[in-house]
């Protein structure tokens, strides 16, 4: 039985996650989230869920406490998130992290794209590269993702890139994100302190091809 604590529940790539998840007889989800009306669904018959704030790290413990991975999508002021995130799981033992970034946070986006990416979103970089700064220093066994540019696509295609490669690519769908996270949840391995990039193959260019 594998124990996951999914952070931000509400959120397009989390409803994936949960999708691909749900009624299995071998993964318990607990689902946390500031109103659980913003599920948008019945919770699955192997979720429970629990209303709460991520930066109440009190309450975030006792969502901690027990599980096996931890899987964080969230928006806002992501690295006082990661912080309490950190501080809950450090605080219970458990180790096992997967935190959703942005690319760009390593200024590993190369070309006229790259030039294109930071003018667009280059003002909320910061929190997420300081966000992931902390997960690195955190000991804690962490997998660190840095999607493309999102988009609705109901497909699962993706290729990766390493902390210290080029990222590739401008797009990929939330369902492909989705996929790649709980390829993650379901690996008896050590995540290993992985930065992960992820994009659709084919995708190389300017900006995305939606823009």
């Amino acid at each position: 039985m594998t124990k996951v604590l999914i952070l931000g529940a509400s959120g397009q790539i989390a409803r994936h996650v949960i999708d691909m998840l749900a009624d299995r007889a071998d993964t318990e989800m607990t689902l946390f989230l500031r109103d659980a009306s913003r599920l948008g669904r019945n919770a699955p018959k192997n979720a429970r869920v629990i209303e709460g704030d991520v930066l109440d790290t009190a309450k975030l413990k006792e969502a901690v406490a027990g599980q096996d991975v931890v899987y964080a999508n969230l928006a806002g002021d992501v690295d006082a998130q990661a912080a309490s995130i950190i501080e809950a799981m450090q605080g219970t033992g458990v180790s096992k992290l997967i935190f959703c970034t942005t690319l760009g946070i390593y200024d590993e986006v190369p070309g006229k794209f790259g030039e294109w990416n930071n003018r667009e979103i280059g003002a909320y970089i910061p929190p997420y590269r300081k966000a992931a700064n902390l997960i690195e220093a955190s000991g804690l066994d962490y997998a660190v993702l840095r999607p493309a540019w999102l988009t609705d696509n109901d497909e699962v295609d993706y290729e990766t890139t390493e902390r210290h490669e080029p990222f590739k690519g401008t797009e990929i769908s939330r369902k492909s994100v989705a996929a790649v996270v709980v390829d993650l949840i379901e690996s008896n391995r050590a995540l290993g302190g992985r930065s992960i990039g992820i994009n659709k193959p084919g995708t190389d260019g300017d900006k995305p091809a939606f823009m």
